[in-house]
């Protein structure tokens, strides 16, 4: 069974639908069907600036995340150097005794 089709009227200048065709024609596609995908394609303003400011707060917990990392790894090489310290003064302390 087919799909129902409806019309959509888009008004336009004489300049405007002149331009529209000449598109549609150098593109290979009846013009209903470069407006479909015009239409389709079309985002605005806003969502772009959405979709920035998106990705602002994406980019700012990543570098938190990251900041974050750099902490922990600096937490346990400083940890490490202690056991080996405490490690190394143990080391030493036995041998003095025996």
């Amino acid at each position: 069974m087919a799909a129902a089709i409806e019309r959509i009227v888009v008004q336009a200048t004489p300049q405007e639908k002149k331009a529209i065709t000449a598109k549609a024609k150098k593109l290979g596609l009846p013009i209903s069907e470069l407006m479909r995908r015009g239409a389709t394609a079309y985002e605005s303003a806003e969502a772009n600036e959405e979709l920035g400011a998106l990705a602002d707060a994406a980019k700012a917990a990543a570098n938190r995340a990251s900041n974050s990392i750099d902490d922990t790894l600096a937490f346990i090489d400083a940890s490490n150097k202690r056991i080996a310290a405490m490690e190394a003064k143990a080391a030493a302390n036995s041998r003095k005794g025996n």
